[in-house]
């Protein structure tokens, strides 16, 4: 496996997988990985002929006040994680590379960036959309693998691609949990004992609305409401927010006819971790 940090060596290497006659895959992350990222590795590698793992902690999708100087830097651990998992490349470009001098330009996903987490993190998937959209153009894989768990990212990617002509098929992995349920994060590293032992309160929530979904239940309300009793008995878990919407808007959704996306965000009260999970009702991302 190679370490790559310039667009010269990267572009290089992809142009050599293409003489090949290997499709690309690329799973672009910040690094700092768990199995969940390996599993996209994986199908990766069981998908496509090449594998190229980005990682790049974006300064373009953090807020001012948000955690960007103390989010896991982790290159040498991934590089292990990443060969052993059947990576042939990590692409690890330094933030001047990507966001060179007078730089200005910016991907805008409107309508789908401003619910959910964009309410609460203005400027957050423009951040995303954009560097995506870059590592689509450096890297120019067939297939880009992205994780369940971030929903909306994945809704305003596939958006992106639709309506930007970008030749890239976006595949879905499935989110990975712990054995107690919680969806694996680059985060969970900053729960605290006791915000670690509540934290599986997010994806019982969500598995409780899906069974009453399944019994027939169709009205939001009710589900959501589902969901939130159980979130206020857990004192170290702050809901942020839990909504029902539209797989295709985003939008809420009062009775649910179609495919539903019903997605949390939550905080903990110690360590002010932000947690996101989401379960689909009556489809899939």
């Amino acid at each position: 496996m190679k370490l790559l940090h310039s667009l010269d060596e990267i572009s290089a290497a992809t142009a050599g997988f293409r003489a090949s006659g290997k499709t690309i895959g690329l799973v672009p992350t910040m690094g700092a990985l768990h199995e969940g990222h390996i599993s996209l590795v994986k199908h990766a590698r069981e998908r496509t002929g090449a594998v190229v793992l980005s990682i790049f902690v974006n300064p373009a999708q953090f807020g001012p006040t948000e955690d960007f100087a103390k989010y896991p830097r982790t290159l040498e651990d991934d590089c292990r994680k990443a060969e052993t998992a059947g990576c042939d490349v990590v692409f690890a470009p330094s933030a001047k590379d990507m966001y060179p001098d007078h730089y200005h330009t910016y991907v805008t996903v409107s309508e789908l960036d401003s619910t959910l987490c964009g309410a609460s993190r203005p400027g957050h998937f423009r951040g995303v959309a954009t560097v995506v959209l870059k590592f689509f153009n450096i890297v120019r894989p067939e297939v880009a693998f992205f994780g369940a768990k971030d929903a909306q990212q994945v809704i305003v990617l596939k958006r992106m691609v639709v309506d930007l002509n970008v030749p890239v098929a976006i595949e879905v992995c499935p989110t990975l949990r712990e054995s107690d349920g919680l969806a694996m994060s680059s985060r969970n590293v900053f729960l605290t004992p006791a915000e670690r032992a509540a934290a599986p309160v997010i994806c019982r929530g969500l598995r409780a609305a899906a069974a009453l979904f399944d019994k027939g239940e169709r009205d939001a309300a009710t589900l959501a409401r589902m969901v939130e009793t159980l979130y206020q008995k857990e004192p170290f878990i702050k809901k942020e927010y839990s909504e029902i919407v539209s797989i295709q808007t985003l939008q809420p959704q009062t009775v649910i006819a179609g495919p539903a996306l019903l997605a949390v965000a939550c905080r903990t009260i110690e360590s002010g971790t932000r947690l996101i999970d989401n379960i689909v009702l009556g489809g899939s991302l």
